[in-house]
Protein backbone atom coordinates (compact mmCIF):
# COMPACT_ATOMS: atom_id res chain seq x y z
CA UNK A 1 0.00 0.00 0.00
CA UNK A 2 3.03 2.13 0.20
CA UNK A 3 3.62 2.17 -3.23
CA UNK A 4 -0.11 3.20 -3.95
CA UNK A 5 0.49 6.17 -1.39
CA UNK A 6 4.23 6.65 -3.67
CA UNK A 7 1.68 7.03 -6.96
CA UNK A 8 -0.13 9.77 -5.20
CA UNK A 9 -3.19 7.02 -5.22
CA UNK A 10 -4.41 6.76 -1.78
CA UNK A 11 -5.31 10.43 -0.03
CA UNK A 12 -4.11 8.92 3.71
CA UNK A 13 -2.15 6.09 4.88
CA UNK A 14 -4.17 3.31 4.23
CA UNK A 15 -3.34 -0.03 5.91
CA UNK A 16 -1.96 -2.47 4.18
CA UNK A 17 -4.23 -5.00 3.25
CA UNK A 18 -4.31 -8.74 4.41
CA UNK A 19 -3.41 -11.36 2.04
CA UNK A 20 -6.98 -13.14 1.43
CA UNK A 21 -6.98 -16.90 2.69
CA UNK A 22 -7.56 -18.90 0.08
CA UNK A 23 -11.64 -19.08 0.88
CA UNK A 24 -11.45 -14.74 0.07
CA UNK A 25 -9.87 -15.08 -2.68
CA UNK A 26 -12.03 -17.72 -4.51
CA UNK A 27 -14.81 -16.02 -3.44
CA UNK A 28 -13.19 -12.63 -4.73
CA UNK A 29 -12.95 -14.85 -8.06
CA UNK A 30 -16.23 -15.72 -8.41
CA UNK A 31 -18.80 -14.34 -6.68
CA UNK A 32 -19.59 -12.64 -10.01
CA UNK A 33 -20.44 -15.44 -11.92
CA UNK A 34 -22.36 -16.97 -9.41
CA UNK A 35 -24.37 -14.20 -9.34
CA UNK A 36 -24.68 -14.43 -13.13
CA UNK A 37 -25.71 -17.75 -12.65
CA UNK A 38 -28.56 -16.98 -9.59
CA UNK A 39 -30.37 -14.85 -11.93
CA UNK A 40 -30.18 -17.17 -14.90
CA UNK A 41 -31.10 -20.76 -13.01
CA UNK A 42 -32.36 -19.97 -9.75
CA UNK A 43 -29.63 -21.09 -7.53
CA UNK A 44 -28.93 -18.80 -4.33
CA UNK A 45 -25.00 -17.50 -5.07
CA UNK A 46 -24.16 -18.08 -1.73
CA UNK A 47 -24.97 -21.72 -2.12
CA UNK A 48 -22.82 -22.21 -5.30
CA UNK A 49 -20.07 -20.11 -3.88
CA UNK A 50 -19.92 -22.55 -0.43
CA UNK A 51 -20.76 -25.61 -3.04
CA UNK A 52 -17.43 -24.38 -5.23
CA UNK A 53 -15.19 -23.76 -1.94
CA UNK A 54 -15.99 -27.18 -0.71
CA UNK A 55 -16.12 -29.08 -3.33
CA UNK A 56 -13.01 -27.33 -5.02
CA UNK A 57 -10.95 -26.59 -2.07
CA UNK A 58 -11.28 -22.72 -2.94
CA UNK A 59 -10.02 -23.65 -6.23
CA UNK A 60 -7.07 -25.77 -5.46
CA UNK A 61 -7.98 -29.75 -5.74
CA UNK A 62 -5.94 -31.31 -8.50
CA UNK A 63 -9.68 -31.84 -10.51
CA UNK A 64 -10.38 -28.23 -10.47
CA UNK A 65 -6.78 -26.87 -10.86
CA UNK A 66 -6.03 -29.54 -13.94
CA UNK A 67 -9.94 -30.34 -15.09
CA UNK A 68 -11.50 -27.20 -13.94
CA UNK A 69 -14.40 -28.91 -12.22
CA UNK A 70 -15.36 -27.11 -8.96
CA UNK A 71 -18.02 -29.21 -8.56
CA UNK A 72 -17.32 -32.58 -8.12
CA UNK A 73 -19.41 -33.69 -10.54
CA UNK A 74 -18.77 -37.24 -12.40
CA UNK A 75 -19.51 -38.00 -15.72
CA UNK A 76 -23.25 -39.49 -15.17
CA UNK A 77 -24.58 -41.54 -18.57
CA UNK A 78 -25.60 -38.41 -20.13
CA UNK A 79 -22.13 -36.52 -20.16
CA UNK A 80 -20.04 -36.96 -23.35
CA UNK A 81 -17.59 -33.87 -23.23
CA UNK A 82 -13.72 -34.91 -21.98
CA UNK A 83 -13.05 -36.91 -18.57
CA UNK A 84 -10.48 -37.46 -16.54
CA UNK A 85 -10.55 -40.40 -13.26
CA UNK A 86 -9.68 -39.92 -9.61
CA UNK A 87 -10.01 -42.05 -6.52
CA UNK A 88 -13.02 -41.08 -5.07
CA UNK A 89 -16.00 -42.70 -3.29
CA UNK A 90 -14.36 -45.96 -5.71
CA UNK A 91 -11.60 -45.94 -7.06
CA UNK A 92 -10.49 -44.34 -10.85
CA UNK A 93 -14.37 -42.45 -10.79
CA UNK A 94 -14.62 -40.70 -13.81
CA UNK A 95 -15.32 -36.80 -13.60
CA UNK A 96 -16.11 -34.46 -16.01
CA UNK A 97 -13.74 -32.04 -17.61
CA UNK A 98 -14.17 -28.46 -18.70
CA UNK A 99 -11.99 -26.17 -20.34
CA UNK A 100 -12.56 -23.38 -18.27
CA UNK A 101 -13.88 -22.56 -14.50
CA UNK A 102 -16.69 -20.90 -15.92
CA UNK A 103 -18.04 -24.03 -17.93
CA UNK A 104 -18.32 -25.92 -14.62
CA UNK A 105 -20.20 -23.22 -12.92
CA UNK A 106 -22.77 -23.23 -15.69
CA UNK A 107 -22.65 -27.34 -16.11
CA UNK A 108 -23.25 -27.24 -11.90
CA UNK A 109 -26.74 -24.81 -12.63
CA UNK A 110 -28.09 -27.03 -15.53
CA UNK A 111 -26.83 -30.05 -13.28
CA UNK A 112 -29.12 -28.94 -10.55
CA UNK A 113 -32.02 -28.41 -12.83
CA UNK A 114 -32.34 -32.11 -13.10
CA UNK A 115 -35.52 -33.71 -12.01
CA UNK A 116 -33.46 -34.93 -9.01
CA UNK A 117 -33.19 -31.58 -7.39
CA UNK A 118 -36.61 -29.70 -8.41
CA UNK A 119 -38.19 -29.50 -5.20
CA UNK A 120 -35.15 -26.81 -4.31
CA UNK A 121 -36.73 -24.94 -6.59
CA UNK A 122 -39.87 -24.56 -4.15
CA UNK A 123 -37.41 -22.77 -1.50
CA UNK A 124 -37.16 -19.01 -1.39
CA UNK A 125 -33.90 -17.89 -3.46
CA UNK A 126 -33.11 -16.43 0.03
CA UNK A 127 -33.40 -19.56 2.18
CA UNK A 128 -29.96 -20.83 1.98
CA UNK A 129 -29.98 -23.09 5.03
CA UNK A 130 -33.20 -24.91 3.55
CA UNK A 131 -31.24 -25.09 0.31
CA UNK A 132 -28.00 -26.63 1.87
CA UNK A 133 -30.31 -29.32 3.78
CA UNK A 134 -32.51 -29.80 0.66
CA UNK A 135 -28.98 -30.78 -1.34
CA UNK A 136 -27.59 -33.29 1.20
CA UNK A 137 -31.49 -34.80 1.24
CA UNK A 138 -31.35 -34.80 -2.35
CA UNK A 139 -28.34 -36.70 -2.46
CA UNK A 140 -25.85 -34.78 -4.14
CA UNK A 141 -23.06 -35.38 -1.70
CA UNK A 142 -22.55 -38.94 0.66
CA UNK A 143 -21.14 -36.60 3.66
CA UNK A 144 -23.43 -36.63 6.64
CA UNK A 145 -22.12 -33.20 7.25
CA UNK A 146 -22.71 -31.45 4.18
CA UNK A 147 -25.35 -29.36 4.60
CA UNK A 148 -23.81 -27.48 7.83
CA UNK A 149 -20.49 -27.42 6.53
CA UNK A 150 -22.08 -25.53 3.21
CA UNK A 151 -24.11 -23.58 6.15
CA UNK A 152 -20.92 -22.81 7.88
CA UNK A 153 -19.17 -21.29 5.17
CA UNK A 154 -21.92 -18.85 3.99
CA UNK A 155 -22.28 -17.34 7.97
CA UNK A 156 -18.89 -17.22 8.19
CA UNK A 157 -18.19 -15.10 4.70
CA UNK A 158 -21.80 -13.99 4.82
CA UNK A 159 -22.17 -15.26 1.18
CA UNK A 160 -26.16 -14.61 1.06
CA UNK A 161 -24.99 -10.85 0.49
CA UNK A 162 -24.50 -12.29 -2.91
CA UNK A 163 -27.85 -13.69 -3.15
CA UNK A 164 -29.54 -10.12 -3.12
CA UNK A 165 -26.89 -9.20 -6.07
CA UNK A 166 -28.77 -12.25 -7.64
CA UNK A 167 -31.65 -11.12 -7.30
CA UNK A 168 -31.31 -7.66 -8.53
CA UNK A 169 -29.29 -8.99 -12.02
CA UNK A 170 -32.59 -11.40 -12.28
CA UNK A 171 -35.20 -7.95 -12.34
CA UNK A 172 -32.84 -6.62 -14.91
CA UNK A 173 -33.08 -9.51 -17.26
CA UNK A 174 -36.80 -9.74 -16.88
CA UNK A 175 -36.33 -5.61 -17.56
CA UNK A 176 -34.57 -6.31 -20.55
CA UNK A 177 -36.30 -8.91 -21.42
CA UNK A 178 -40.04 -7.40 -21.72
CA UNK A 179 -39.15 -3.99 -22.98
CA UNK A 180 -41.86 -2.13 -22.48
CA UNK A 181 -44.17 0.37 -24.12
CA UNK A 182 -41.83 2.55 -26.23
CA UNK A 183 -38.38 2.96 -24.18
CA UNK A 184 -35.63 1.34 -24.84
CA UNK A 185 -34.56 -1.89 -23.90
CA UNK A 186 -31.98 0.41 -21.81
CA UNK A 187 -34.05 2.82 -20.99
CA UNK A 188 -37.01 0.27 -19.61
CA UNK A 189 -34.16 -1.50 -17.37
CA UNK A 190 -32.80 1.59 -15.95
CA UNK A 191 -36.80 2.51 -15.21
CA UNK A 192 -37.20 -0.97 -13.40
CA UNK A 193 -33.81 -0.27 -11.35
CA UNK A 194 -34.46 3.22 -10.21
CA UNK A 195 -38.58 2.16 -9.16
CA UNK A 196 -36.79 -0.90 -7.12
CA UNK A 197 -33.01 -0.14 -5.92
CA UNK A 198 -33.53 3.49 -5.71
CA UNK A 199 -35.26 5.13 -2.94
CA UNK A 200 -35.73 8.58 -2.75
CA UNK A 201 -33.30 10.65 -1.27
CA UNK A 202 -33.87 11.04 2.77
CA UNK A 203 -32.59 13.19 5.77
CA UNK A 204 -32.87 13.32 9.55
CA UNK A 205 -31.35 15.38 11.82
CA UNK A 206 -28.82 13.92 14.81
CA UNK A 207 -28.52 16.82 16.99
CA UNK A 208 -27.45 19.68 14.82
CA UNK A 209 -26.32 17.45 12.15
CA UNK A 210 -28.14 16.67 9.11
CA UNK A 211 -27.81 12.73 8.21
CA UNK A 212 -28.83 12.35 4.39
CA UNK A 213 -28.62 9.15 1.89
CA UNK A 214 -27.40 8.52 -0.86
CA UNK A 215 -27.80 7.64 -3.85
CA UNK A 216 -26.25 4.41 -2.66
CA UNK A 217 -27.84 3.89 -0.06
CA UNK A 218 -25.72 5.11 2.37
CA UNK A 219 -26.09 7.62 5.50
CA UNK A 220 -23.79 10.44 5.38
CA UNK A 221 -23.13 13.22 7.05
CA UNK A 222 -20.85 16.87 6.08
CA UNK A 223 -17.58 16.97 8.01
CA UNK A 224 -17.32 20.87 9.71
CA UNK A 225 -14.65 22.58 10.69
CA UNK A 226 -13.12 21.48 13.66
CA UNK A 227 -14.32 17.68 13.46
CA UNK A 228 -12.40 14.74 14.31
CA UNK A 229 -13.10 11.18 14.16
CA UNK A 230 -12.67 10.74 17.82
CA UNK A 231 -14.50 13.27 18.47
CA UNK A 232 -17.62 12.60 16.25
CA UNK A 233 -17.56 9.16 17.71
CA UNK A 234 -18.65 10.09 20.58
CA UNK A 235 -20.98 12.86 19.17
CA UNK A 236 -22.53 10.14 16.88
CA UNK A 237 -22.49 7.36 19.44
CA UNK A 238 -20.25 4.97 17.20
CA UNK A 239 -17.00 3.24 17.64
CA UNK A 240 -13.99 4.16 16.11
CA UNK A 241 -13.05 1.79 14.14
CA UNK A 242 -16.80 1.97 12.52
CA UNK A 243 -15.90 5.34 11.13
CA UNK A 244 -12.29 4.52 9.88
CA UNK A 245 -14.02 1.33 8.39
CA UNK A 246 -16.86 2.41 7.22
CA UNK A 247 -14.87 5.55 4.97
CA UNK A 248 -11.30 3.54 4.02
CA UNK A 249 -9.09 4.99 6.70
CA UNK A 250 -6.25 3.61 8.08
CA UNK A 251 -6.33 4.04 12.28
CA UNK A 252 -2.48 4.04 12.34
CA UNK A 253 -2.41 7.34 10.68
CA UNK A 254 -3.52 8.85 14.36
CA UNK A 255 -7.43 10.17 15.07
CA UNK A 256 -8.47 11.36 11.47
CA UNK A 257 -9.45 15.01 11.17
CA UNK A 258 -11.99 15.56 7.87
CA UNK A 259 -11.62 18.58 5.59
CA UNK A 260 -14.88 20.64 5.65
CA UNK A 261 -16.87 19.49 3.50
CA UNK A 262 -15.89 16.25 3.42
CA UNK A 263 -18.59 12.99 3.42
CA UNK A 264 -18.37 11.11 6.16
CA UNK A 265 -19.99 7.61 5.65
CA UNK A 266 -22.02 6.59 9.14
CA UNK A 267 -22.98 2.88 7.33
CA UNK A 268 -20.20 0.54 5.45
CA UNK A 269 -19.80 1.42 1.96
CA UNK A 270 -21.06 -0.95 -0.71
CA UNK A 271 -19.80 -3.46 -2.76
CA UNK A 272 -21.73 -2.35 -6.13
CA UNK A 273 -22.74 1.04 -7.29
CA UNK A 274 -25.82 2.25 -8.56
CA UNK A 275 -24.62 2.86 -12.42
CA UNK A 276 -22.00 0.72 -14.73
CA UNK A 277 -19.53 3.30 -15.00
CA UNK A 278 -17.89 6.77 -12.87
CA UNK A 279 -15.88 9.51 -14.73
CA UNK A 280 -13.12 10.16 -12.46
CA UNK A 281 -11.38 13.30 -12.48
CA UNK A 282 -7.38 13.98 -12.91
CA UNK A 283 -6.92 15.21 -9.55
CA UNK A 284 -9.01 12.60 -7.75
CA UNK A 285 -7.43 9.70 -5.80
CA UNK A 286 -9.14 6.21 -5.73
CA UNK A 287 -10.30 6.96 -1.97
CA UNK A 288 -12.14 10.17 -3.03
CA UNK A 289 -14.05 8.70 -6.17
CA UNK A 290 -15.19 5.44 -3.64
CA UNK A 291 -16.58 8.31 -1.32
CA UNK A 292 -18.32 10.30 -4.15
CA UNK A 293 -19.86 6.84 -5.34
CA UNK A 294 -20.12 4.47 -2.05
CA UNK A 295 -18.22 1.71 -3.43
CA UNK A 296 -15.44 0.71 -1.12
CA UNK A 297 -12.22 0.76 -2.13
CA UNK A 298 -11.28 -2.64 -1.92
CA UNK A 299 -14.37 -3.34 -4.58
CA UNK A 300 -13.23 -0.21 -6.78
CA UNK A 301 -9.53 -1.90 -7.17
CA UNK A 302 -10.53 -5.49 -7.79
CA UNK A 303 -13.27 -4.80 -10.70
CA UNK A 304 -11.52 -2.78 -12.74
CA UNK A 305 -7.93 -4.35 -11.99
CA UNK A 306 -6.10 -1.88 -10.55
CA UNK A 307 -2.44 -2.45 -9.11
CA UNK A 308 0.11 -0.89 -8.12
CA UNK A 309 1.68 -0.47 -11.50
CA UNK A 310 -1.20 0.55 -13.35
CA UNK A 311 -3.02 2.91 -10.23
CA UNK A 312 -5.69 4.17 -12.56
CA UNK A 313 -8.24 3.15 -15.25
CA UNK A 314 -6.60 4.24 -18.08
CA UNK A 315 -9.35 5.34 -19.65
CA UNK A 316 -10.92 7.30 -17.11
CA UNK A 317 -13.68 5.04 -16.06
CA UNK A 318 -13.97 3.50 -13.49
CA UNK A 319 -16.85 0.16 -13.10
CA UNK A 320 -19.14 0.38 -10.23
CA UNK A 321 -20.60 -2.93 -10.75
CA UNK A 322 -18.83 -5.43 -12.70
CA UNK A 323 -15.47 -6.83 -12.69
CA UNK A 324 -13.75 -5.87 -16.01
CA UNK A 325 -12.14 -7.91 -18.58
CA UNK A 326 -8.16 -7.97 -19.06
CA UNK A 327 -9.18 -6.09 -21.77
CA UNK A 328 -11.06 -3.08 -19.77
CA UNK A 329 -14.21 -4.06 -21.07
CA UNK A 330 -17.57 -5.06 -18.96
CA UNK A 331 -17.94 -9.00 -19.46
CA UNK A 332 -19.52 -10.16 -22.69
CA UNK A 333 -22.84 -11.63 -20.77
CA UNK A 334 -23.26 -8.02 -19.49
CA UNK A 335 -22.78 -6.26 -22.42
CA UNK A 336 -25.29 -9.13 -24.45
CA UNK A 337 -28.24 -8.52 -21.58
CA UNK A 338 -28.15 -4.55 -21.62
CA UNK A 339 -27.36 -4.00 -25.69
CA UNK A 340 -24.33 -2.60 -25.27
CA UNK A 341 -21.15 -3.05 -27.36
CA UNK A 342 -18.94 -1.96 -24.94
Amino acid sequence: MLIWMAMGVCFVAHAEAPSLSAPEQYIADWNDEAVYQMAVYGIPASITLAQGILESGSGRSELAAKSNNHFGIKCHSDWDGERVYHDDDRRNECFRSYGNASESFHDHSKFLKRNRYEVLFELEPTDYVSWAKGLKKCGYATNPKYANQLIELIERYELNQYDDEGLALKAEREAFAAKTGNASPNEALETVQNKALNPAKSSRSLGHRSVQTSENYIQYILAESGDSYEALSVELDLMRWQLYSYNDIDRKGGNYAPKIGEIIYLQPKRRRGRTLWMEIRSDESIWEASQRCGVSVKALVRKNRLTPESPRPANNKLSLKWRITEEGRLPKWVRTIRGLSS
